[in-house]
């Protein structure tokens, strides 16, 4: 029974190896990804969760293979805490990105973002000072807005732009600008068509352009949910093979145990 548990926790350890190596791998991933250049949610947290694997999978391949049960001891007890800190985090993931159901955006990118849609507590760890001065830095530093292609007002209207663009790049519909080219609009004489903060926010200057924009912000916050509603699900799948390796490893540690009393003649 003791070689049944610990070749089961040697082979699951491995296997936790592969997990965390990808789960490292992933990040790295997450971290030149240009798709959302200036906001990587999901990239310090599965990091963390990663090396926190592999550094737990190497304490149990030691302790399972030359059976010494100080490493298991010491396994099973950071298993244990990354057990609870993987549920609290992942119901505290679940609890901030479920404020209302957000409004559909449109397909063409052209979706009328609001703030309210998301919770408070995201609203204020993205849209604090120092964090937002940092995103629109980025921002301009990528040059985000001058990815968008050019050309007349027919052909840029049948763009697809991504939500950011969309929210960061130009000002919203409903304030009736003219447009010029994907970066330029001009403002009617009579001024904008609703008396909207954002219409007021757009600026032609290429390094604020829409960046202050309540739709730019909330197109913000849209990636970093759905960013952070994928960090739950993959969350929850580790939290599951954890807690699996756990319960192996206790058998393993409990086996260990016996085998030594049963050496030592106390069995």
């Amino acid at each position: 029974m003791a070689r049944v548990s610990n070749g089961m926790i040697t082979a699951l350890n491995i296997l936790t190896v592969v997990i965390a190596l990808s789960a490292i791998g992933f990040s790295l991933w997450f971290h030149v990804k240009q798709e959302s250049p200036c906001q990587k949610v999901l990239k310090t947290p599965i990091l963390v969760v990663g090396a926190a694997l592999l550094v737990v999978s190497v304490a149990g391949l030691v302790g399972s293979c030359c059976r010494v049960s100080f490493f298991l001891w010491f396994y099973l007890f950071v298993l244990f805490l990354l057990i609870v800190g993987l549920i609290v985090f992942t119901v505290f993931t679940i609890i901030v990105t479920n404020k209302g159901i957000g409004q559909t955006l449109s397909h063409k990118g052209f979706g009328n973002h609001r703030l309210g849609d998301y919770s408070r507590w995201l609203q204020n760890y993205v849209i604090n000072a120092q964090n937002w001065n940092e995103i629109k830095s980025c921002l301009v530093d990528v040059k985000l807005c001058q990815r968008i292609a050019g050309g007349k007002a027919q052909n840029f209207y049948t763009h697809l732009l991504p939500p950011i663009q969309s929210g960061c790049c130009k000002p919203p519909n409903y304030c009736g600008f003219e447009f010029q080219n994907a970066t330029y609009w001009i403002m009617p004489k009579t001024g904008p068509a609703v008396p909207d903060p954002d219409c007021k926010a757009w600026s032609n200057v290429q390094t604020e352009l829409c960046f202050n924009c309540e739709s730019c912000k909330a197109a913000i916050l849209d990636d970093i949910k759905r960013e952070w509603k994928l960090l739950a699900l993959i969350n929850f799948g580790i939290l599951v093979f954890v807690i699996i390796v756990y319960t192996v490893g206790c058998c393993a540690l409990r086996n260990n145990r016996y085998e030594k009393r049963k050496h030592k003649g106390y069995v």
